[in-house]
């Protein structure tokens, strides 16, 4: 495949895809953990147990470079906006554009003020106060989560707005528009997503650290900090994991009623019909306009859709060719999804099972098993992503404006350039700082504070007395 197979608008569409793919993986992890940073302190201060504090010394440090990341990776998506998505800026910025402004003012601006507290602050503030800037940090990284996401599903379910005569879009109801019908079940989802992300993580580092002690022959007497944190990542993964199910449902619903066209895609229904199957495996072939190789269930489409047996539900033949989304990625993207869902339900189980009968820390199936679902968080988060964005295609504003009319005035030679830079830079810079954070975690809470740093002057009592940095997460 040569360049000229490519246009400005599928390289627009690839180079925002890949960008936001590096991006997204930063906030779903970091929403999760600044919360569990603020529970690990609270716990601290409550009950003096230095296993908290160890913990919370060395998730900080992850927190604060998953961030740093974070924010960079976010800045270069604003940029696009400007150079790959212009007409879509000037168009619909009447109604984004204070979305976004209300992430800064009320978001960003928060976490920015107190980041710094929560990391450099420690012998400025007492540990009351410090904690209250940990608990800011996770607030503001919800209210970023939520303008965001209240952004991208007013693109998803737009309403509360008026088309003007040369064309651009204005808000009439700013309510209507943020709290649009898609908004609450997303934003659920979203949170949800981002807190197990993160419980997984932790749980995979913990059940790594109880491998490696175990293969060293080394006995830990009573609850180490892996064993703490792997109980607590167990926990939230057993009550969220099944819960996540249910608001991913509702949210299913929603996009059946208000983007047809998305679920007809997701579940690969081509035909219009009542009591249709549900499509376990297939393979869709848009020019043939039908599924290979089809597993199916039949008649049990509607009920999974809790919809009447005998009620129609729309397949793509509804839609014209140019108006039906590419159903490839939304039809597998759903059933990564899913599948992996199945599976941190089945860990949060298994491991809720074996806390009960008190063998957590003595089944190394379990324990491995925990490990490999580390990454399975940001699997699934970029599937549901993937699921989302390409299934309302070929909207950016679903059913107002088409991605063909909100792409830049570009030549495709610029921004194939530009993909192929972003591409080059983002596989040193990032995976550089993944094998860090990596690292990092392979060492476990307990030796990142063996040796503690002789440049610092600690005083005794502080919470980083016996940490290695005065000030957490700097990779300096």
């Amino acid at each position: 495949m040569t360049l000229a197979d490519f246009d400005a608008i599928l390289l627009s569409r690839l180079q925002f895809a890949f960008t936001i793919a590096f991006h997204i993986l930063f906030p779903a992890f970091t929403i999760g953990l600044a919360a569990y940073l603020a529970v690990l302190e609270g716990l601290w201060l409550w009950t003096k147990r230095e296993a908290f504090k160890t913990l919370y010394l060395f998730w900080v440090k992850i927190f604060a470079l998953s961030f740093g990341m974070g924010v960079v990776s976010g800045v270069v998506l604003s940029y696009q906006f400007g150079t790959n998505w212009s007409e879509f800026i000037r168009l619909t910025g009447g109604v984004i554009g204070p979305l976004l402004a209300y992430e800064v003012l009320t978001a960003f601006f928060l976490e920015a003020s107190f980041l710094g507290v929560m990391l450099f602050g420690w012998k400025k503030v007492g540990p009351r106060l410090h904690f209250v800037a940990t608990c800011l940090v996770a607030i503001g990284t919800t209210i970023s989560a939520f303008w965001i996401l209240s952004a991208n599903s007013w693109m998803q379910t737009p309403q509360g707005f008026q088309i003007m005569a040369d064309g651009t879009f204005e808000a009439t109801d700013y309510m209507a528009v943020i709290f649009n019908p898609s908004l609450p079940t997303r934003f659920a989802h979203m949170l949800l997503a981002a807190f197990l992300t993160t419980g997984l993580v932790v749980g995979a580092v913990s059940a790594y650290r109880l491998l490696k002690d175990r293969a060293a022959g080394t006995h830990v007497e009573g609850w180490s900090e892996s064993r703490i944190s792997l109980v607590m990542a167990v926990g939230l993964i057993a009550v969220l994991a099944p819960l996540q199910l249910v608001v991913g449902h509702a949210s299913g619903e929603v996009t059946h009623k208000y983007q047809p066209a998305k679920t007809a895609a997701i579940e690969g229904y081509w035909e219009t019909r009542a009591d249709q199957p549900l499509h376990l495996f297939g393979i869709p072939d848009r020019e043939a306009q039908k599924n290979h190789f089809e597993v199916s269930i039949p008649g049990i489409g509607n009920m999974i859709q809790n919809l009447p047996r005998d009620e129609v539900i729309k397949g793509l033949d509804s839609y014209a060719r140019e108006d039906q989304p590419p159903p490839f990625i939304p039809f597998f993207g759903f059933r990564i999804m899913v599948g992996l869902g199945l599976l941190m339900i089945g860990l949060g189980a298994w491991g809720a099972f074996l806390i009960w009968r008190r063998k957590l820390f003595d089944s190394p199936m379990f324990l491995r098993f925990a490990v490999l679902m580390g990454p399975s968080g940001f699997l699934a988060v970029l599937a549901g992503w993937m699921v989302t964005e390409v299934g309302r295609q070929p909207w950016v504003v679903y059913g107002v404006l088409r991605t063909r009319d909100a792409v830049s005035p570009v030549m495709t030679s610029q921004v194939a350039t530009s993909l192929t830079v972003y591409i080059i830079v983002y596989s040193i810079v990032f995976t550089a700082g993944a094998l860090f954070i990596l690292r990092l975690m392979a060492e476990g809470p307990v030796a990142a504070l063996r040796h503690p740093d002789p440049r610092q002057d600690r005083a005794p009592g502080t919470p980083l007395a016996q940490a290695p940095d005065d000030a957490p997460g700097d990779p300096s």
